[in-house]
């Protein structure tokens, strides 16, 4: 939060948690969050930043290509969208964007937005997913077993097995070794 000399109020946070308790205890008027926190997904924690604080401006720093990640951010919520190769030239303009009101899109996903609305095909596989079912699968594809996934995402072995199963059928992948493999030739994988 800035003050009148210009200063500014921050904090920083290690984990999901701990990004969640500082925005809860602070009136921040931005929050930048990293999808690359370790154990919850980005897309949870953005989820519950919302609900705690719904008028708050949340900007994603990710090392994510926008394509995969942008638009999943920006429907749950964020009001921007930056990757850490574009932070150092566009953060000022980012952050002035989101605080006044806007939304932040860096030209490079506009354009992209508008190539994909003159294109008539079929939505990819991944995008069928729900956000919860695409963490699930980002964490199935980087080579996690599902009880690990259950620990990672504080889910039950078989509420995972059940995401499992979903994403499978949604996609039409027979088997883990093809999701792997469709997640890797799109570079969707959990490489944090």
């Amino acid at each position: 939060m800035l003050t009148d000399a210009g200063a500014a109020d921050v904090g920083e946070a290690a984990t999901p948690q701990q990004a969640l308790d500082l925005s809860r205890a602070c009136q921040w008027d931005v929050v930048i969050l990293d999808l690359g926190l370790p154990g919850r997904g980005g897309l949870e924690v953005l989820r519950e930043l919302k609900a705690d604080h719904p008028k708050r401006p949340i900007l994603i720093l990710s090392m994510h290509a926008e394509e995969q990640y942008a638009i999943r951010t920006l429907r749950a919520g964020a009001s921007g969208y930056l990757t850490k190769e574009t932070v150092s030239d566009k953060l000022l303009e980012a952050l002035e964007k989101i605080v006044g009101g806007g939304r932040y899109i860096s030209p490079s996903l506009a354009e992209y937005l508008a190539e994909t609305l003159d294109v008539d095909t079929s939505q990819p596989p991944h995008a069928l997913l729900s956000n919860r079912e695409f963490e699930v699968m980002r964490l199935i594809a980087s080579g996690k077993a599902v009880g690990e996934i259950a620990g990672l995402l504080s889910l039950s072995v078989k509420t995972v097995s059940g995401y499992r199963a979903r994403i499978l059928e949604k996609t039409g992948f027979k088997n883990n070794a093809e999701l792997m493999k469709y997640a890797m030739r799109n570079q969707l994988t959990d490489d944090d």
